[in-house]
């Protein structure tokens, strides 16, 4: 057994598991019984506090080593995951009317995204599991992710991607030399063949929303959040929302911190979803029941959060809920324009559905769910590297444009003086 993990628990009817004797959902609810990992914080609290995290050398998301459920003999990935850079902006404060403003950059993590965490997760778990093949479903991050980390151990992976997926992605997922499945149908249909399949060919299956070790990989954002504020947590964590896995292990993380006497309080989660793909933001709204919604017809822009069933949508609803937070939807033109409205005023640079954050953010404060006196991070997931085509749409909507001009200092001078007095 897992050292410190209690068991496994279904977040629909309740019932508990120890991590051998089922591979991923609860068997009375079929692909939909997805489980929590519980964990024995007393025995954690007796091996480990700030102090020893706060001490340690290791940069990457394996310092909390102690507060994940991997065997502590088990090898990690050679890759640097986590250890991602929080800024603080000023600016950023300034211009949404917030007393402080944090942006975590996910995008340089070693293939562009946040997705990182749980595929160095799932490569630890193979290994334990002694599975010589991985597979998962995306729209192209956590493809990137799972493909990169298995190139690093010399693992096989198998991708099932939409075939509308960003040309950029699907490069990356060859380089890495992944065996790379073009779906023709959406993500939905894309996650529910790789399932069939992993079950077919005995893969393991490193899907969210199924696996239930994503969120503990993923949750170790909202560790770095905490350590990095010097365990004061921020009022506001703002996080972009397609399948729910992200803002699901955000909250956590910041409970496991929390369970542990590490912070106080928990911070109120808001999820940024796009309008065209708004599952949960009108399951929020309109007080619907998410295990029996309908699926929705999704298309956005941002098509890493591009999902008309979400399969993490218990735990992301739970998140918000249990936080007393919000869900918010924003248009695409939205989307686009945040996107060199962050990197403008940030420095960092982000794909659209991390922009959606940002986006999400205005429209929390605008509806009264951020209020001026708050403390707020937003997480940027993924690098605008990953879909340029976007990014030069958002930033055409803003008007910019290069200059050309000829190969004369005059020339220059004369631009530029006009440019001045525009």
């Amino acid at each position: 057994m897992t050292p410190n993990v209690a068991h496994l628990r279904c977040v629909i009817c309740g019932a508990e598991y120890q991590p051998g004797d089922v591979a991923y959902v609860c068997p009375r609810h079929g692909d939909d019984g997805i489980l929590d990992v519980v964990y024995d914080y007393a025995a954690i609290a007796s091996t480990v506090d700030r102090d020893t995290v706060d001490e340690s050398p290791d940069p990457t998301m394996w310092r909390y080593r102690p507060l994940l459920p991997v065997d502590p003999d088990t090898p990690v990935p050679p890759l640097r995951v986590g250890g991602t850079p929080l800024y603080e902006s000023l600016r950023l404060a300034d211009r949404i009317g917030v007393s402080e403003m944090w942006v975590k950059d996910e995008g340089v993590q070693p293939t562009g995204s946040l997705k990182d965490r749980a595929s160095a997760m799932a490569i630890v778990k193979a290994d334990e599991a002694g599975a010589a093949k991985i597979a998962t479903a995306s729209t192209g991050n956590a493809a990137a992710a799972l493909a990169g980390l298995a190139a690093s151990v010399g693992r096989e992976s198998v991708i099932f991607v939409p075939a509308s997926a960003p040309e950029a992605k699907v490069a990356q997922l060859l380089a890495y030399g992944a065996t790379v499945l073009l779906v023709d149908g959406s993500y939905d249909d894309a996650f529910e063949l790789c399932l069939r399949a992993s079950d077919t060919f005995g893969w393991y299956n490193r899907n969210t929303g199924y696996n239930p070790y994503m969120s503990e990989g993923k949750k170790t954002v909202a560790y770095e959040i905490a350590e990095d504020l010097g365990w004061q947590v921020p009022d506001v964590v703002v996080v972009p929302v397609g399948d729910g896995c992200i803002i699901g292990g955000v909250a956590k993380g910041f409970r496991d911190l929390l369970a542990l006497e590490w912070i106080d309080r928990m911070p109120r989660l808001i999820g940024a979803q796009a309008e065209g793909s708004a599952f949960l933001t009108e399951a929020w709204e309109r007080g619907e029941d998410v295990l029996t919604k309908p699926p929705i017809e999704a298309s956005t822009v941002a098509d890493s959060i591009s999902a008309g069933l979400p399969r993490d949508r218990i735990k992301a609803m739970r998140a918000v809920r249990d936080s007393d937070g919000a869900f918010v939807a924003v248009p695409d033109e939205a989307i686009l324009e945040a996107i060199p409205a962050l990197a403008a005023t940030t420095g960092v640079f982000p794909e659209p559905a991390a922009a959606t954050a940002l986006a999400g953010l205005v429209a929390a404060r605008k509806a009264g769910h951020v209020e001026p006196g708050d403390r707020v991070v937003i997480i940027s997931t993924g690098t605008g590297l990953k879909d340029v085509p976007s990014v030069r749409r958002g930033v055409e909507a803003t008007g910019v444009e290069p200059v050309r001009v000829p190969a004369d200092i005059d020339a220059v001078e004369e631009i530029i003086l006009r440019l001045e007095a525009e």
